[in-house]
């Protein structure tokens, strides 16, 4: 039987996730209880990230900072790098019970929840402002609540910025500055309508091939938050602060890990997962502005802000107009988004 390529990396990301945690497939790990009576836990976080990046950094600090309010009794590895495979990998081995914790995008949640979907909706938020308030309400805690089911919950959410346009040649000020241009885009089908209804033509490719895409003129341009500019920074004229989506990233928990915590566990890394939320937004907004003024200084990007956001919004009102009828669940929350505007 022939093995396709997909076969085979995803053979070896499972076959690397049991090597990793064998000798804890009994998920939390809980081993004992403390001097209160407390079950004790010894519990593993995966993300996709390097350990220099504020990812990893930042969980790190939310570890220590559990493990600390706890006195020890709920310890944390983070596994970083994607070791455990892709995004959905981690949650498939959360849902098997062979990891405990990971860091996910919600547009990957959206194949587990079709709330979370809300979130790559283009242009549903208005500003960072009202980013962070709906992020920060009640409406976000029941969107956790919807992957219960499923075996795992989100525990609290980072800032990933905003996705706006970066090109080779042309600043993007109003929707039809995109048209006849190829703008890569993720492989989603959100995305790509959404460059329909832009007027640009959207070209799905990988991340690390945007580069000398851009380079070679295979396309013009790509949408991303500011960060990609470390990698795409010296084939990029224009940074077009177009905003159209805002997608965070989450923290999600095994249903049956948080199920075994006590009371005061609970409140512990609930209190921990806040102050990582707030933490992490200034360290965010320091690293998209150490990314920018590189980009600025050294690579001579050009910074695009006068951009007609209302123009952008107009334009993919049939998108919404449709999810009313293909996608009535995602559809209800963004009303609950837009409504918090």
């Amino acid at each position: 039987m022939k093995i396709t390529r997909r076969q085979f990396c995803h053979a070896v990301a499972a076959l690397s996730a049991a090597a990793l945690l064998d000798g804890c497939s009994q998920q939390g790990a809980e081993r004992a209880v403390n001097a209160d009576g407390e079950p004790m836990f010894q519990l593993k976080l995966a993300h996709n990230m390097a350990e220099d990046h504020v990812v990893h950094i930042q969980l790190s600090a939310f570890a220590q900072e559990v493990s600390e309010k706890s006195e020890g009794s709920i310890q944390i590895q983070i596994i970083p790098n994607g070791t455990l495979g892709s995004e959905t990998d981690m949650i498939t081995q959360i849902q098997a019970d062979g990891l405990d914790m990971a860091k996910v995008s919600a547009s990957t949640l959206g194949n587990f929840s079709e709330q979370f979907n809300a979130f790559s909706v283009p242009c549903v938020f208005d500003s960072q402002e009202h980013y962070y308030n709906v992020m920060d309400s009640d409406l976000v805690e029941e969107i956790y609540e919807s992957t219960e089911n499923g075996g795992f919950r989100g525990l609290f959410w980072l800032d990933s910025g905003a996705r706006s346009f970066y090109t080779a040649d042309t600043p993007i000020r109003v929707p039809s500055d995109l048209k006849g241009l190829k703008i890569r885009t993720m492989d989603s089908q959100m995305a790509i309508d959404m460059m329909k209804y832009f007027g640009g033509s959207a070209t799905v490719m990988g991340y690390s091939d945007i580069y000398t895409g851009m380079q070679q003129g295979v396309i013009d341009g790509a949408e991303n938050n500011v960060t990609a500019l470390r990698d795409h920074g010296d084939v990029t004229k224009y940074y077009c602060f177009d905003e159209h989506t805002r997608i965070p990233d989450m923290v999600v928990i095994a249903s049956s890990v948080w199920n075994k915590f006590s009371d005061e566990q609970k409140s512990i890394v609930a209190e921990c997962a806040k102050t990582a939320t707030e933490e992490y937004k200034d360290a965010w907004k320091k690293f998209e502005d150490e990314v920018l003024d590189k980009a600025v200084n050294q690579n001579g990007v050009e910074l695009v802000k006068d951009v007609d956001i209302a123009a952008f919004q107009a334009a993919v009102q049939p998108i919404y107009e449709n999810l009313k009828t293909s996608n009535p669940t995602t559809y209800a929350v963004v009303e609950e988004i837009r409504a918090m505007a």
